[in-house]
């Protein structure tokens, strides 16, 4: 991120007044942002032009029935500067609970919608996770859609704790405005929370499978099976490893929703 995103960080610095008083949900004990998609990408775009670091989680059933279990991820979830409701689930956790999410934020959309909207300057992006060589297929599939998207490098998710310093040492020398973190849960938040404070500058976003996406190990479930909250069965179907997540996560994940009662 060089000086030439400083002037943006100043347009938005009213707009960053404004947003940090607005109103999250309680979701299983995660705070989540109430934010529509518009606001969202505004709000991501001023989080990459700024000179401060910022830890931005996408959460979901399995996510949140992980938080759920977990006292000190639950806590990093917290910590998050910008957290996000992805699935149909917790927008219905949310409502049996009172309260309303009326935009849901599924990062393979996300993402992609968050780079189109940035076509007005050239946008910095940093890959790290997933199998050795995914990274590099997603960022030139990235390359190609946003021509005003510049990968300045990729990097595998198997890494140690002694990694970590080599990693953000190699952030600072490139200053993404974008850190796109692909781990899967509860990895990829543990590490931007254990990292954040050695990085300087832009958002780091865990991602989940968005790489597998773009680099086409992955396929989109149909629109209809979307808009039903149904994407969970095609993820199963690629990827039955994940049956405990889905077969068991959800109906425990609906019984812990439940057993909370909804608020008056």
């Amino acid at each position: 991120m060089g000086t030439d995103l400083l002037p943006c960080a100043r347009r938005h610095e009213r707009g960053d007044n404004r947003r940090s008083m607005r109103s999250t949900v309680d979701v299983l004990g995660v705070n989540i942002c109430r934010l529509d998609t518009t606001e969202v990408i505004y709000d991501l775009r001023r989080r990459m032009c700024d000179t401060r670091s910022h830890a931005v989680y996408l959460v979901n059933a399995a996510t949140l029935n992980l938080a759920y279990a977990d006292q000190q991820y639950r806590a990093c979830l917290n910590r998050g500067d910008l957290v996000l409701n992805d699935g149909t689930g917790v927008r219905w956790a949310a409502r049996w609970s009172g309260e309303r999410l009326h935009h849901n934020h599924v990062g393979t959309d996300l993402i992609p919608n968050l780079l189109g909207a940035c076509s007005d300057r050239v946008s910095t992006v940093f890959l790290l996770g997933g199998r050795p060589g995914v990274a590099d297929s997603a960022g030139q599939v990235l390359q190609q859609r946003f021509p005003w998207v510049r990968i300045v490098g990729t990097h595998h998710g198997f890494l140690t704790a002694q990694d970590d310093v080599r990693i953000t040492t190699l952030l600072n020398h490139l200053r993404p405005a974008l850190v796109l973190v692909a781990m899967g849960n509860p990895l990829q938040e543990l590490w931007i929370d254990r990292n954040q404070s050695r990085v300087v500058g832009g958002a780091l976003i865990g991602v989940g499978g968005l790489f597998d996406h773009l680099a086409g190990n992955l396929r989109r479930a149909p629109l209809c099976m979307r808009r039903l909250g149904c994407e969970w069965v095609q993820i199963l179907w690629q990827q039955p490893h994940k049956w405990r997540r889905y077969l068991l996560g959800n109906p425990l994940f609906l019984w812990r929703m439940v057993g909370r009662g909804p608020r008056t």
